[in-house]
């Protein structure tokens, strides 16, 4: 899950008590705009996007008002504006109000997981307000540091000290800035970004940091963000049915990470592990109907109740039940298919019979007692099916789930009916070893 802007990023802030830009959401009234500007001087206008959205500024779609009909013009501009960024589109619902903070200096500041360093590291600059990428390499530091010991005011005093950043900047960020390591550290954060820090003097003339922008992503297998009570819709990336009834079964145990990829494909693939995601979701293209993830050894019940869903959503419309993952290490493959084939019956009771021809590839722990279960309920369901073991090539595993599909397709489904199933001899014939007991 992905948050950005102050609408929920200030209230992140606020539990560690580090100072952000105040900020109106969708329901301000009229009254609450004007006294934000009349006390700030100006607002910021900016369309609110579910998950981690990029590069609105440089899109045009941040507003400034400095009185109130100008405001409304602008929530009006970019309430339900669309923005299109790489290959994706989306839709604002709302727009929130923040107040303008004057500042001479502007800092980046963020902290995340590098694979470079296998550390928590952060990076900071005292020239933020711009993207990090346009920067060159001599005016950011980017310090690892211990998880065990966290984020130290000395990291940051040394990191400002060598990009020979203003010294009146330097001590309230050395005693702001370990705040949101507290942050990031006990709400299970993998990413957190505020850019800029806008160093605006207070009462007494002394600078403060105030976030005036807020990015984070959350890893969902850690249970710490659930202190955060956040709501439940924004840990969808789209707002489908299907999508919000899977990510309510996050757990710490076992993954559960799903996109739909053709709301009309024809093969449904609960896949095992990233690499077999990315190779299966690669392969099959536009004939999928969704991408997924559902390694992480998960429970019984937890994997029975994603099948379940699955099965609700695609089962009628898909030619292939495509069942694939690599060779696991720890994950109980009798556990997972167990689940899979009791909710695939759970299916067939609930709704009758469905043309539908059932493909497998798994290898790890268990293997043989699993495929042994899985087999027994796909015949007593009369299910054509073939099965392959963990010696066979996954890329030709997916060419023989892509050709089943296209027989599906011509005439395998036409099989189902009156004679019953289409027997495994029809379909075509596989290139890989298929296990046996």
């Amino acid at each position: 899950m992905q948050l950005t802007g102050l609408n929920w990023g200030h209230r992140l802030l606020k539990r560690v008590e580090f100072p952000y830009a105040e900020v109106l959401g969708p329901e301000a009234s009229v009254d609450e705009i004007k006294d934000l500007i009349k006390r700030c001087g100006q607002v910021f206008v900016k369309p609110i996007f579910t998950g981690g959205v990029g590069k609105k500024g440089k899109a045009g779609l941040i507003g400034r008002a400095k009185d109130i009909a100008s405001a409304l013009k602008e929530k009006e501009r970019l309430y339900f504006i669309e923005h299109t960024f790489g290959n994706t589109t989306v839709k604002a619902d709302g727009v929130t109000f923040e107040g303008g903070v004057p500042a001479e200096h502007e800092v980046y500041f963020s902290i995340a997981d590098s694979t470079v360093f296998r550390a928590p590291t952060m990076t900071i600059t005292h020239h933020g307000g711009m993207d990090i990428e346009e920067l060159p390499k001599d005016k950011i530091r980017e310090v690892p540091f211990d998880a065990l010991t966290g984020l130290k005011s000395f990291h940051i005093s040394n990191a400002l000290t060598e990009l020979g950043a203003p010294s009146e900047i330097i001590s309230p960020l050395v005693q702001n800035l370990p705040k949101l390591w507290t942050l990031y550290n006990n709400y299970g954060m993998s990413t957190l970004e505020l850019n800029p820090i806008r160093m605006s003097p207070d009462s007494k003339g002394r600078l403060v940091p105030v976030a005036c922008d807020f990015k984070g992503s959350f890893d969902l297998d850690n249970p710490a963000w659930k202190r955060l009570e956040l709501p439940a819709h924004l840990f969808a990336s789209d707002y489908s049915e299907f999508e919000q009834e899977i990510n309510q079964l996050r757990t710490y145990q076992g993954q559960s990470d799903v996109f739909v990829i053709n709301s009309k494909g024809t093969i449904t693939a609960p896949t095992f592990g990233g690499g077999a995601n990315a190779l299966v979701t690669e392969l099959l293209g536009e004939r999928a109907t969704i991408s997924s993830d559902f390694g992480g050894n998960p429970p019984y019940e937890k994997m029975f109740q994603i099948s379940r869903i699955v099965f609700k959503y695609w089962l009628k419309q898909s030619n292939v039940l495509f069942i694939i993952g690599g060779k696991a290490n720890n994950t109980d493959i009798f556990e997972t298919f167990r689940a899979m084939a009791d909710a695939l019956k759970d299916y067939f009771i609930k709704n009758g019979p469905t043309p539908l021809y059932v493909v497998i590839g798994r290898g790890g722990p268990n293997l043989i007692r699993g495929m042994a279960y899985m087999r027994d309920t796909l015949e007593n369901l009369k299910l054509p099916y073939r099965i392959f073991g963990h010696d066979s090539a996954m890329s030709e595993v997916v060419n023989y789930a892509l050709s089943v599909d296209k027989w599906m397709e011509k005439e395998g489904r036409a099989l189902f009916g009156n004679s019953g199933a289409p027997s495994h001899s029809s379909a075509p014939k596989a290139k890989a070893a298929a296990a046996r007991k």
